[in-house]
């Protein structure tokens, strides 16, 4: 396993965690002193996008932020994720990834509005997945 590309993850991931728990804090308390910047954060925290049959957004990129860092921590102590590890994070980062996509276009297209958490969270999963591919890629074959 790369050490760099292990590493980078582990760092774009919490940086993502926290900025989602930001976001989650944000949408749950709508405190738009927490809002920086052009004020567009608030614009997309109060659209009907910012949550999914209830749930905020950011609650969800905290729950995928946190299984992509414990699979990640367990990578090298459990044989299951160490044969699997590097398959598993690809296809969450991909599901992230996509759902990124989706989340930018609501932004730009939709609201005409971008939140700097929000890119911040996109930018890091976005590089999350370009790592997991790179990862499988020069994964070794068993």
């Amino acid at each position: 396993m790369d050490k760099w590309l292990y590493r980078g993850s582990v760092a774009l991931a919490v940086l993502g965690l926290l900025v989602s728990i930001y976001m989650t804090v944000y949408k749950l308390t709508a405190n738009d002193s927490m809002c920086l910047g052009s004020g567009d954060c608030s614009t997309v925290n109060a659209s009907r996008y910012s949550e999914v049959n209830g749930i905020p957004v950011a609650a969800i990129g905290i729950v995928g932020y946190l299984a992509i860092l414990a699979v990640l921590y367990f990578e090298n102590r459990n044989s299951f994720f160490k044969q699997n590890g590097t398959l598993m994070i690809f296809g969450m980062a991909l599901t992230g990834f996509i759902f990124t996509v989706w989340l930018i276009y609501v932004e730009v297209a939709l609201l005409k509005a971008i939140c700097p958490f929000c890119v911040t969270s996109q930018a890091a999963m976005t590089v999350i997945f370009i790592i997991a591919v790179a990862r499988l890629i020069k994964q070794p074959q068993s």
